[in-house]
């Protein structure tokens, strides 16, 4: 940590990072050795008057706690301005700036001398924040973020005035007609999603309104665009008065839906991004009748029992000790200060709080719950005690009485004798709660558990749930009927920048669940080959019979269709090195376990070798070819369902071609626009010479390229613009099929 001085201010510099000093605490600084200046001038000296003034101004600055509006906009203006002024004053004085620059050296200290920087340590314990070792927060921390990631603090976006500065940007391009819709990530960490996408489609009408009024809002008076905006306003809840579905402006949310979840009614969006059809239209391709089968497989290779709900439990429990147990902290601090209020619940003691809040979350069945200052949902009810019941049920040591006491306030349901303080924290500590349980499942179940559980790993997407071995195509229909008649606009997805797997990547994977019998007797051969590439460290073999399992189910996936290379195998270790990481088993992200990484991706190397003395690729190439063209057609019929389904189809960046991708970094990587343009004008060129029919032959027989994908999506496309009405609102009728194959077919009409 260094003190720096640039341009009239204080920073702490870490590395790159600079942090600024609260400006109060310049006195500090600016006063040290201030005698030793002041010998240089005569006491009247411009120079030193204006040194002296800059003290008397740091020393009238408001508080930085401080909260009145008047004094913080005081606060704001004025700090800025005492740090232009002494900015000028060091430029104009080079013996104010060498003396700062000494007193900057001063409260640097010096190394070998412990008592030089008790100046430096002085002045931190003056600042807002308290710098400390980035792992205590996974402990102590008194601010919301981004996951467990310190330095992407949250806002409060439900305060009015945060909403409007952080949407100026975006309401202005709405207004300019550069922006027609909007996607809203992570939105369960909002802390009332539905206020905020009402909020949201106000100022978006409202944005239109300016729009189509013109240069005659703009030449209006303050007074008179005062009046507009309160009128357009009421005209927006008007509207929504006379139709509760009114939207004025295309949202769609980052929502992930349990198996059986729906988007809550009352938000203001079109619908998801995708992630529940995603998971839909993967499962039909694998075989639901094969789960015992893929289950014996998995135990019996990994030599032990995986039950996929008690995993997710596990990891999510981890996840709280390890990376987010500051926010149970938080929470459990303030239940503990709502127990204190009644005489019924004071004895609870914070560690048994501690634990409850972490038990029930771990066992949450859903992201999270909905409950606010109007309402509790039935469905929300019925997620709340279906969690605590359980916890209840894997903690029977524990005193029941807590548990009962953190449902009644999730569920709002405090004493009649309470007062209205404490029916307001009940809520508080509520929407505090809920803002948590949904980072918690995603670090446990998307980011731990489907790392660990490995059964069939293109199950393991975003919004899926691979205890559930696939989806038959009833739920596949019964689903688009339902998006049709709520959310007919909703987008729908096959990959997203968040896919734990590229699409086509995955039904190479989804394949295998059709042939148990050959998968099962190519495990054991490949294992055999491989044993000998594997590292023994500290008496534990590596890599593990799990990550092992993963591996192979990877090369499958992934293996590209011209054939390995150098970067292909750097990718794989890449890979393997997150998702050992990722599963927290025998590494980590916080704890990263160089030694044991090294030996994976030592095995990775082997395996791979392209050495005559390796047998194993000989064993391996066949079935994965035999997969890959499995994978070829039904990587055609997943993109062709979902251009066709209810929904706006969306394709994420170079999927237009065959998508082998895996998790980010390696989804993310630049993606080649020219080729794939050039493809298509090369396409369109020879369906003129040929026609499509025996384009679609030509490209099926080289179908490694990726080409047929491209000229489907571009046929299917244009289908749809020309036939625009029956897509977006057409009806979804699902065809019976009969015959020795009908199991593996999918029919509808539109």
């Amino acid at each position: 940590l260094h003190l720096i001085f640039r341009e009239g201010a204080f920073y702490i510099e870490f590395y790159q990072v600079q942090i600024p000093v609260e400006p109060k605490s310049y006195l500090q600084i600016l006063r040290h050795r201030l005698e030793d200046l002041q010998g240089l001038f005569p006491a009247e000296a411009p120079p030193l008057l204006e040194f002296l003034s800059i003290e008397t101004a740091l020393q009238h600055l408001p508080q930085a706690t401080e909260q009145d509006p008047e004094l913080l906009g005081e606060r704001h203006r004025e700090k800025e301005i005492i740090k232009k002024r002494l900015g000028e004053l060091c430029r104009e004085t080079p013996q104010i700036a060498a003396f700062i620059d000494q007193n900057v050296l001063i409260f640097n200290g010096r190394q070998g001398e412990p008592a030089s920087f008790d100046l430096l340590d002085g002045l931190l314990r003056d600042q807002v924040y308290r710098l400390s070792y980035w792992r205590v927060a996974t402990e102590e921390i008194n601010y919301r973020r981004f996951f467990d990631i310190n330095g992407l603090a949250a806002i409060r976006m439900e305060d009015q005035t945060v909403f409007d500065q952080t949407h100026q940007l975006l309401f202005r391009l709405i207004r300019e007609g550069k922006v027609t819709g909007v996607r809203i990530d992570h939105v369960d960490g909002l802390y009332d999603p539905a206020s905020y996408l009402q909020n949201l489609q106000k100022g978006g009408y409202i944005q239109l309104r300016m729009a189509a009024a013109g240069e005659d809002f703009a030449a209006g008076s303050e007074e008179q665009r005062g009046q507009e905006l309160a009128r357009w306003e009421a005209e927006y809840q008007q509207a929504l008065q006379m139709d509760p579905a009114y939207k004025p402006l295309y949202a769609v949310c980052e929502k992930i839906l349990m198996r059986g979840e729906q988007l809550p009614e009352q938000w203001q969006v079109f619908g998801t991004t995708g992630y529940d059809f995603l998971s839909s239209l993967n499962g039909i391709f694998v075989d639901t009748e094969k789960f015992k089968a893929f289950d014996r497989i998995y135990d019996r290779f990994v030599k032990k029992a995986m039950d996929f709900p008690e995993v997710v439990y596990e990891k999510k429990k981890l996840v709280m000790q390890v990376s987010l147990s500051g926010e149970g902290n938080m929470l459990a601090h303030q239940l503990n200060i709502i127990s204190e209020q009644d005489r019924l619940t004071r004895d609870f003691t914070l560690n048994s709080m501690a634990r409850a809040i972490s038990e029930v979350i771990a066992c949450f069945p859903v992201y999270r719950t909905y409950a606010n200052s109007a309402t509790v949902r039935d469905k929300d009810i019925q997620y709340i005690e279906a969690a605590v019941t359980k916890a209840k049920r894997k903690n029977p040591a524990m005193n029941s009485l807590v548990f009962d006491f953190l449902r009644d306030v999730l569920l709002l349901r405090s004493p009649e004798r309470a007062k209205e303080s404490d029916r307001m924290a009940w809520l508080y500590f509520a929407m505090r709660f809920q803002q948590i349980t949904g980072p918690v499942m995603a670090k446990g179940l998307e980011d731990t558990a489907f790392y660990v559980y490995n059964r069939l790993v293109s199950l393991n997407e975003v919004g899926g749930t691979p205890g559930k071995f696939g989806t038959t195509l009833e739920v596949f229909h019964r689903q688009n009927q339902e998006r049709l008649k709520t959310f007919p606009h909703a987008m729908i997805a096959s990959a997203t920048h968040d896919s734990k797997r590229g699409e086509d990547l995955r039904t190479r994977i989804d394949a295998l669940s059709e042939i148990p019998e050959d998968w099962q007797k190519s495990l054991a051969s490949w294992r055999r080959l491989n044993r000998g590439k594997a590292v023994l460290l500290d008496n534990q073999t590596v890599p593990d019979r799990n990550e092992e399992y993963l591996l192979y189910q990877t090369l499958i996936g992934a293996w590209p269709a011209a054939g390995t290379d150098e970067s292909f195998r750097t990718r794989i270790k890449e890979y393997m090195v997150k998702a050992i990481r990722e599963a927290k088993v025998n590494t980590s992200w916080v704890s990263p376990n160089a030694a044991y990484e090294e030996a994976v991706t030592a095995f990775v190397e082997r395996i791979l070798s392209e050495a005559p003395a390796n047998p194993f690729l000989r064993e391996f190439l066949p079935l994965q070819r035999r997969v890959a063209r499995f994978g070829i057609f039904s990587s055609l019929s997943q993109t062709l369902l979902k251009m066709v389904s209810p929904g706006v189809p969306d394709f994420y960046q170079g999927t237009e071609f065959w998508d082998y991708s895996l998790v980010d970094p390696d989804n993310r990587r630049q993606v080649d626009y020219g080729s794939r343009s050039e493809a298509l004008a090369g396409l369109k060129a020879r369906e003129a010479t040929i026609g499509s029919r025996a384009l679609f032959r030509e490209l099926l027989e080289h179908s490694e390229d990726g080409k047929i994908k491209l000229y489907l999506i571009f046929r299917v496309l244009h289908h749809r613009r020309k036939n625009r009405e029956i897509f977006e609102l057409g009806d979804y009728r699902p065809l019976e099929a009969k015959g020795v194959k009908l199991r593996h077919l999918c029919a509808f009409a539109r």
